[in-house]
């Protein structure tokens, strides 16, 4: 794997591994749009001025092959990588994953899930714009990235973005084209770039180096179903009827649903079979509670309040069989 220093002034003996699963960051284009280019980044990143300073740790790359658009990625490579970042974990000080942005919140809350007792950085950053194009975002989220993996002392999986730095457990894509295209909505960042300095939450925790526990992802038959008015309630209670083993039910406001009997009935059924029932708003800020009627007729259909976790989260930790409210 090919390796990367910064100038002879370097100022820090911290060496981070990073991880290129492809993405945007290192597309070209292409007459069927943008592609990954095996190779290419490698020779980008040795040129790039804002890795060279002193500051800047010494890191190695590990591209994958094939490099994948991030829509692509499914549980097995969230496996992969958390594997790579464990069989590696005692030779490094910590990890940078560079990352397609349409499933990295996805990504990110899974291997923070993957990789429980967490001591070290694990941090996912990528682009909205290619590193090839004049304007990208690129060469800053991965600057910053590098720099909070060897500097910030977090022990836990965070995503890195346009100036901030945001916990895994609550990120979330919230802007197909913007730079700023991540946010926390429930959660202060853990980091964040100003113009003259980097400023640290008070919900920055640092850990002691220990190596975490590698977990599997349990294969599930996980399915969503976002409530909207008009549904046809005898197609959702047929729906409900299938297999799964989890279900999130993404309701209104703070949890609230239709009290319409044959929604309830079938999810009263479901959850009797052993169908994991999960309740969670469509909104981005605020939580479930049973402040409404609503939310009490879940309750009592045995549909479990999910408070504040975002779509992400709930997902990895239902294919991590760790579910916990």
């Amino acid at each position: 794997m090919p390796v990367f220093r910064p100038g002879l002034l370097a100022m820090t003996s911290k060496r981070i591994f990073v991880i290129y699963t492809g993405g945007t960051l290192g597309m070209q284009p292409t007459p069927r749009g943008y592609q990954p280019l095996a190779g290419w980044l490698e020779q980008q990143l040795r040129q790039l001025p804002e890795l060279q300073q002193p500051e800047m740790p010494e890191f190695v790359l590990h591209e994958y092959a094939p490099l994948l658009d991030s829509s692509d990625m499914q549980p097995q490579h969230w496996q992969t990588i958390a594997a790579d970042i464990h069989a590696h974990y005692d030779d490094y000080d910590g990890f940078v994953v560079l990352h397609g942005t349409d499933t990295m919140a996805y990504s990110a809350a899974a291997v923070q899930c993957l990789l429980p007792g967490l001591g070290k950085p694990v941090l996912f950053t990528g682009a909205q714009i290619p590193l090839a194009e004049a304007g990208s975002d690129a060469p800053a989220n991965i600057r910053n990235a590098l720099y909070a993996a060897a500097h910030s002392g977090i022990a836990q999986v965070g995503i890195v973005f346009h100036r901030q730095l945001l916990p895994a457990e609550y990120a979330t894509k919230v802007d197909a084209q913007g730079l700023a295209a991540f946010a926390a909505p429930n959660a202060k960042p853990l980091l964040e770039w100003t113009d003259k300095y980097l400023k640290l939450s008070e919900l920055v925790h640092v850990k002691n180096g220990d190596k975490p526990e590698l977990k599997s992802i349990v294969a599930q038959k996980v399915a969503v179903l976002t409530l909207h008015p008009g549904m046809d309630f005898e197609l959702i209670a047929q729906w409900l009827a299938q297999p799964w083993d989890a279900v999130i039910l993404q309701t209104f406001g703070s949890g609230n649903a239709p009290q319409h009997p044959t929604l309830l009935s079938a999810l009263k059924d479901a959850s009797a079979r052993g169908v994991r029932i999960i309740n969670r708003s469509q909104c981005a800020r605020g939580d479930v509670r049973t402040t409404y009627g609503g939310a009490y007729a879940l309750a009592d259909c045995g549909v479990v309040a999910a408070g504040d976790q975002t779509l992400e989260m709930l997902l990895a930790r239902l294919m991590t069989n760790g579910f916990l409210v």
